[in-house]
């Protein structure tokens, strides 16, 4: 992964990295203010040896003092020197317990010994510290002192006397909140890494281009309402959801430039990506656009296509294959443009056979002959095959990703499918993603004057368009209109016979 790489997945997962952070900070906050302060006292010792004075006799003793230090240092934590010193303030600590209290240390090529010592008490830390150094000095003049008799050539003096410090010397409250900031910072990251490394699900384009290089035709943002208004005609026509199936649209047009592709089929790796409201949505976005659209719900599992558009589905694709009724008498106009719906009908015990047949094919062979387009929403590709039996006969394949949801190996596992049968992959749409962050996808719009005359005409988008048969001869501005997606020229003759009701006033 490179620099860009590192910053998405922070991006992507920044309110762990900033809830780690604070969680840093609170604990180190509450362990300064749970902690009892403690105070240091501090006191200086100079050590000196008896000389006659003369310049070589100063030299060489200040050499004995230098060596003679570091000894004195470490008997500074001996029982022999605390002892006494608690045994004068009446501690009740023993000199082990005592000993985890006290420092000596002493600066090279110097005779000075610093005594520093930590309690709960600011004057119980002075006082010991002074005891101890008492102690010190004269268990070195005991130390030193000849046997023969005599005074101990070494001498110890106080130059800092020990005093009450006014402040405490720990907790350290601000070095305690840096340290834990940048360990609660650490931590986030290194879980946002770890996070972004177990997380197989498809979340954005990046995640995308790790599993397959197929064109993104488009993503379509996520949107809350989008459950109770799934429709673009029930958005307002500027809104990121409906932009982004113009877009689509466009993007389709581009991937089947060389216009082989008379019918695209949509679907997804598993139930619940958003292939039925995509499929529909594209269907209305081409119609819009002054094609004529036949949408077919080849779903014979669970159809949506009706539900969402409000039209009748006993009745369809499924009464069609079994050469009840014709073809031309179940088509149901929807809207105010040129768009028919083709229901699944009802739903069959043998649906991979039905797809599969002879029937169905000659079935989308007629319509591609009589509509500009053919959108079909067709059932998820792992958990049936019905999918890949009609990738075979269809002009194109347009699979839905549901990011968030779809896992990468789902995903290997769908493109796979699609190999196995030769189908044409036209490319993906990222459906669900989100309108800000590192996964969001950008979007072209119209400026307000364009979107107004493009969407000019197109209806009320709260109408109920079941069992509409008015339609409008209104034709697109010369910006909205593309050229046909799937065949060359838009189809206004030779369209199938409809009956006299479905005629259009």
């Amino acid at each position: 992964m490179d620099l860009r790489d590192y910053l998405r997945i922070i991006r992507r997962d920044w309110l762990l990295v900033l809830a780690t952070t604070l969680v840093g900070l609170i604990v180190g906050g509450s362990a300064s203010v749970l902690t009892k302060p403690t105070y240091t006292a501090e006191t200086q010792l100079f050590v000196a040896i008896s000389s006659s004075g003369s310049v070589q006799e100063l030299q060489q003793g200040n050499t004995f003092s230098q060596a003679r230090v570091q000894s004195y240092v470490k008997t500074v934590v001996s029982p022999l020197v605390l002892q006494p010193a608690i045994d004068s303030l009446g501690l009740t600590s023993s000199p082990a317990e005592l000993a985890k209290r006290v420092k000596a240390s002493t600066d090279l090529n110097t005779v000075l010994i610093d005594i520093s010592v930590s309690d709960q008490s600011a004057v119980q830390a002075a006082a010991t510290a002074q005891a101890i150094a008492t102690s010190l000095i004269s268990k070195v003049d005991d130390l030193e002192r000849p046997k023969n008799g005599g005074s101990s050539p070494i001498s110890l003096s106080i130059t800092k006397p020990a005093t009450a410090p006014t402040s405490p010397s720990a907790p350290n409250t601000r070095l305690n909140l840096v340290v834990a900031l940048l360990a609660g910072l650490v931590i986030g990251l290194i879980a946002a890494l770890a996070r972004s490394a177990l997380d197989v699900r498809v979340r954005g384009e990046a995640d995308l281009r790790r599993v397959t290089d197929a064109p993104l035709l488009g993503g379509i943002s996520f949107d809350q309402d989008a459950t109770k208004k799934p429709l673009i005609t029930q958005a307002p026509s500027q809104s990121p959801r409906t932009e982004s199936f113009r877009q689509l649209r466009t993007n389709l047009q581009f991937a089947n430039v060389a216009g082989k592709a008379r019918s695209v089929l949509v679907t997804s790796s598993l139930p619940g990506e958003g292939k039925s409201t995509t499929a529909t949505n594209l269907a209305i976005a081409m119609a819009q656009a002054g094609q004529s659209v036949c949408l077919v719900d080849a779903d014979l599992r669970r159809p949506m296509v009706s539900e969402y558009l409000g039209l009748e589905r006993n009745a369809g694709l499924t009464t069609a294959l079994m050469g009840s009724v014709a073809v031309n008498d179940l088509l149901q106009p929807w809207g105010e443009d040129d768009l028919y719906v083709l229901t699944s009908g009802q739903i069959p015990p043998n649906p991979s056979e039905l797809l599969g047949s002879e029937a169905m094919k000659n079935l989308l062979a007629q319509l591609e002959q009589i509509f500009d387009a053919v959108v079909i929403d067709a059932p998820p590709l792992l958990p049936v095959t019905d999918a890949a039996v009609l990738s075979q006969v269809v002009g194109g394949v347009m699979l839905v990703i549901g990011t968030q949801k779809v896992k990468q190996h789902d995903l290997e596992k769908s493109l796979r499918a699609l190999e196995l049968v030769d189908a044409s992959l036209l490319g993906v749409v990222l459906n669900r993603l989100p309108v800000k962050g590192p996964d969001a996808y950008s979007y072209s719009y119209y400026s307000s004057q364009e979107s107004s005359q493009n969407q000019g005409g197109h209806g009320n988008p709260e109408r109920s368009p079941r069992g509409s048969n008015e339609r409008t001869s209104q034709t697109p501005s010369q910006d909205e209109r593309v050229q046909p997606l799937l065949v060359g020229e838009t189809r206004a003759a030779g369209r199938f016979p409809l009956t006299e009701g479905d005629a259009r006033s």
